[in-house]
């Protein structure tokens, strides 16, 4: 089943894009502002991006821009915008298809249908992706973390962070990087939030939490998971 993230302000057309596309046999998850479009995006990983431009907090260029810093999936645009200049512009940002409102459900699926295609051509399948450290294992398909063979709870935000990480083991993701894809570009300088989410990841699942093995923080730069600790 392809899943699908709309995003628009207006609660009526996010409600007909819902209720028109899960009849057709899509997983629609929505957001109406571009902030939770990106933690949408960032946790739930949808195959595809309806994306609306005129969003009451980022624009939806800037969401686009931020989009395609760590993800390929498509996006298609719906904008009551109609000047080239923004088609070009969203375009070169990294949209794939321009969508003008007000449109037709036939047109709409017809772009869904094309992206589903470039995807099946040019995305094999993910396997399941289990990563374990000597302490705790992190199931990042079924989005499920054990510790000594205990599911531990984490919060949806806890777990998009720790998700980032682990997918990219010893890798360093800077604070910035973290804090807009998760919350959005307007708390790029909330470094704070990490510090409080990293505190609580680390006590549920560091042997020792005042002195991190596996989640390690690199000063004034960001942070690294270190499965081999």
């Amino acid at each position: 089943m392809t899943s699908v993230l709309v995003v628009d302000d207006e609660t009526a057309l996010r409600r007909a894009l819902r209720i028109n596309l899960s009849a057709r046999g899509y997983a629609v998850t929505t957001a109406k502002d571009g902030a939770s479009a990106l933690l949408a995006a960032a946790t739930e990983h949808p195959d595809l991006v309806l994306l609306d431009l005129g969003l009451p907090d980022i624009d939806g260029i800037e969401v686009i821009r931020e989009l395609r810093t760590w993800s390929a999936m498509p996006i298609i645009v719906l904008s009551a915008r109609q000047r080239p200049a923004d088609r070009i512009q969203a375009l070169d940002t990294g949209a794939d298809t321009y969508v003008t409102k007000p449109f037709g459900m036939d047109e709409l699926l017809a772009c869904l249908r094309v992206a589903e295609r470039r995807l099946a051509l040019a995305t094999p399948a993910e396997p399941d992706l289990v990563v374990e450290t000597a302490a705790f294992t992190v199931d990042v398909s079924s989005k499920v973390v054990r510790r000594g063979g205990v599911a531990v709870h984490l919060t949806r935000t806890e777990w998009a962070i720790l998700e980032q990480l682990v997918r990219n083991p010893d890798s360093l993701i800077s604070g910035k990087h973290l804090l807009t894809t998760i919350w959005g570009p307007e708390y790029a300088d909330r470094g704070h939030y990490l510090r409080v989410y990293l505190a609580q990841l680390r006590r549920k699942l560091e042997p020792e939490p005042s002195r991190p093995r596996y989640l390690l923080t690199e000063p004034g730069v960001g942070y690294r998971f270190a499965p081999e600790a």
